[in-house]
């Protein structure tokens, strides 16, 4: 089990007592008067995220006072462990198991730390999961998530190509699938010469990375995630501001392993694959130029107009790739435009899709979930803006506006009529600390595609 996680007994942890701002006096009214005195002096009001410990006759603290939001639900204790000493704790309401599933969920996520190179030497609190009916699935939401954090919040000398790979091969091991990559030029034996082309001037080479598990007899799902593990821009070269988190960049490729861990923990009955684009978008005397024309998996030529709109021409490949199977669903995630940042802000998924049935799914879910995406349009006229005189098309839109609308529109060109398909252009990142979402890493859409995909085919 998660070090967030107990399964004692709630009759061996500590009480948390949630009450949302005017249930206050309520329950106060209940308690002894040393227990209102307390409370009255200690100046508590039940303000979201909030905790008093109450001591016992003896002392001892059996019982913590926690403000909640009554709205909120998946993040209702999403920042308490931060404000607890060490021990394990249970929530003592008559919360629906629902809400207490979700409540669990956000006290899991707020709880996450990255470690690797520094040790916050904070005390680890503990939320008992004994008698959730959905523990396991708390568990291993949290765990997903957990993942995409830390494959995000890696620094890139340590989240190469060689790395993420060794990421997908140690999550299909621990779920019994099947993993396997294409590594350097045999990405041009094979077809991938998009991918090949923005990886080629890295030190680290650049490789496309796949997953499978499921019953072949099953629905087929195919994830593909942009893991463009380090972007300085290439020959366009980003500014020092614009490389800072550019280790985030593989954030797509992040998600879809998230998801997939979600989709194979919880068995659901689909023939998953997962597809990775990996590379360095780097700088050297071989390095893909501005004004080259690249002929792409598809066959379609792209002219490039900008080396650092380099995350599509990896998806391209693997979008025309999966598509060839013809699966009954396709998802891919990217940190693909900052025109996506602009429309929707950083907290929020932007996604775009050709299927009602999965925009209603989607939208459905997020607001379940907590996990907000918002559609964008595939407003066709903009197609335009990819013309070139002399390519297919070229890999960036003619003018200021709708950047993130003219990435999709290009990715479309690679996904064939009638073929159910979704496109997540995410931030990958929270700039700021929330309950359940600590600065940095993030997962963005992880949940809510998977409610819908779970909602879809059935939970085991």
């Amino acid at each position: 089990m998660l070090d967030c996680f107990d399964s004692r007994s709630d009759a061996d942890s500590i009480a948390l007592i949630p009450v949302e701002g005017d249930m206050l006096e309520r329950w106060l009214a209940d308690q002894p008067s040393r227990i209102v005195n307390w409370v009255r002096a200690s100046r508590f009001e039940g303000r979201t995220g909030s905790v008093l410990p109450l001591p016992d006759e003896d002392g001892h603290v059996r019982r913590v006072l926690v403000g909640v939001d009554r709205e909120a639900s998946t993040w209702a204790i999403g920042n308490v462990s931060s404000r607890l000493g060490e021990g394990t704790y249970h929530l003592d309401c008559g919360w629906p198991a629902e809400r207490l599933t979700r409540a669990a969920i956000g006290w899991g996520l707020g709880a996450y730390r990255f470690e690797r190179y520094k040790s916050s030497g904070r005390p680890r609190p503990r939320l008992s999961l004994a008698g959730l009916p959905d523990a396991d699935a708390v568990v291993r939401t949290v765990a997903a998530i957990g993942l995409v954090r830390d494959l995000i919040n890696t620094p890139a000398h340590d989240m190469m190509p060689q790395h993420l790979a060794g990421a997908t091969r140690a999550l299909a091991e621990r779920h019994g699938a099947t993993f396997s990559e294409i590594v350097g030029e045999a990405l041009l034996a094979q077809n991938y010469p998009c991918i090949h082309a923005v990886g080629r001037a890295s030190s680290h080479p650049p490789r496309l990375i796949e997953l499978r598990w499921g019953d072949p007899s099953h629905p087929r799902v195919t994830l593909v995630g942009k893991g463009v593990c380090f972007d300085s821009g290439g020959l366009d070269i980003k500014p020092a501001s614009g490389m800072r988190l550019m280790k985030k960049d593989m954030g797509g490729a992040a998600h879809v392993l998230g998801l997939a861990d979600l989709i194979m923990g919880a068995g659901l009955p689909v023939s998953l694959r997962v597809m990775v684009g990996a590379v360095e978008n780097a700088i050297s005397g071989n390095a893909f130029r501005p004004g080259d024309v690249l002929r792409s998996r598809k066959g379609l030529t792209i002219e490039i107009d900008n080396t650092d709109a380099e995350g599509r021409l990896v998806l391209c490949d693997m979008l025309a790739d999966a598509a060839e199977e013809s699966p009954e669903v396709l998802l891919d995630f990217a940190t693909l435009t900052g025109a996506a940042r602009v429309a929707v802000g950083t907290e929020i998924g932007a996604f775009f899709t050709n299927d009602e049935t999965l925009a209603e799914g989607v939208n459905r879910h997020a607001a379940a979930q907590e996990d907000p995406c918002w559609r964008l349009p595939l407003h066709a006229p903009y197609r335009s803006q990819l013309d070139s005189r002399i390519a297919d098309l070229t890999n960036t839109g003619s003018g200021p506006y709708a950047g993130a609308i003219t990435a999709a529109l290009f990715l479309q060109a690679f996904v064939p009529d009638g073929q159910v398909w979704g496109h997540f252009d995410i931030m990958a990142w929270n700039n700021r600390n929330r309950p359940g979402r600590p600065k940095g890493g993030e997962a963005l859409g992880v949940r809510a595609a998977f409610a819908w995909l779970e909602d879809r085919y059935g939970k085991r």
